[in-house]
């Protein structure tokens, strides 16, 4: 399999006067959707499901407007189609609404064919019920390596203008290691970016660090020299994610769960939400399309 070309974008952080505002991104997801947990959640069960996202996502954006932050939500378009108010409250208060795909079904398990027809009925969803351009994409379990790049083509095709769905990491579920940390052009000359997952160069080693399961599992500081360190040393923003059900420790918890599952899921999640409010207070946060699309627009308007 030939591997991809890389094609490198130059930081949008060169013209932010200080620090560089990083970006926080939230999968909107109920507990039920995670990957990890889907032998015990079936998708034909998800309806008899108790849901808990509307609550948890309104408690994080009380965290956000309390803060006066702003951020991309990257939603599923079947919860979308469920809590419409809720997609509402999240363009109504400035944030930016951006799709996760259709029903968390990883990119690398769909046909071309099937792949855009979920990206494309997603836009459309998402787009009709929050009144607003849909740009960005994150793929369910960051599904996006050299096995499936041709995903870029498609994703231009049908009016995206960025992906945020690499996670250049070494991980069972996910990873290409390989790819750029920063932000870069899949396909030359296709108005489509990657904005790959933050992660620190340590010992020749892209080492994680950017959000969810980490951030709960590892201590503060870790994550906080983690964003000093690739703002101040790599000069980028950095790409913080986490997810609705993370803020939510009194969620359902079945039984037959692996040790491992039972780790990355559920540790610390009492503490989640406390640890939100010091990382919005040590840095500066602002929504993805802000950060990236607009710099980027502004620098090419300068060099023209």
């Amino acid at each position: 399999m030939a591997q991809p070309t890389f094609h490198l974008k130059r930081s949008p952080a060169a013209s932010i006067q200080g620090a560089p505002i990083n970006a926080l991104s939230v999968d909107v997801e109920d507990y039920y959707q995670v990957q990890a947990l889907q032998s015990h959640f079936p998708r034909d069960s998800w309806e008899a499901c108790v849901s808990r996202v509307d609550a948890n996502t309104h408690r994080i954006l009380d965290l956000l407007a309390e803060k006066d932050v702003k951020a991309t939500f990257f939603t599923l378009a079947w919860i979308a189609e469920r809590h419409r108010s809720l997609i509402r409250s999240i363009v109504d208060q400035g944030h930016e609404l951006a799709s996760h795909g259709y029903a968390h079904i990883r990119a690398d398990a769909q046909s071309p064919e099937d792949f855009r027809s979920d990206i494309a009925k997603t836009k459309h969803i998402l787009e009709d019920i929050g009144g607003t351009k849909v740009s960005g994409y994150r793929a369910a379990t960051f599904s996006i390596s050299e096995k499936n790049f041709w995903v870029y083509d498609i994703l231009a095709e049908e009016g995206y203008r960025y992906s945020s769905s690499i996670n250049p990491v070494h991980h069972d579920h996910y990873g290409m290691p390989q790819a750029p940390r920063f932000a870069f052009l899949p396909v030359k000359n296709k108005a489509i970016e990657e904005y790959p997952i933050s992660t620190v160069r340590l010992l020749g080693q892209n080492i994680p660090c950017a959000g969810g399961g980490y951030f709960r599992i590892f201590p503060y500081w870790i994550t906080k020299r983690a964003i000093a360190r690739v703002n101040a040393l790599d000069g980028w923003p950095f790409i913080f994610y986490f997810h609705p059900w993370e803020v939510d420790p009194d969620q359902p918890r079945p039984e037959g769960v692996s040790a491992k599952s039972r780790f990355r899921h559920y540790t610390n999640l009492d503490k989640m939400e406390a640890r939100l409010r010091r990382l919005l207070n040590d840095f500066d946060w602002g929504r993805m399309d802000h950060i990236f699309l607009d710099v980027v627009e502004k620098q090419e308007v300068t060099a023209s």
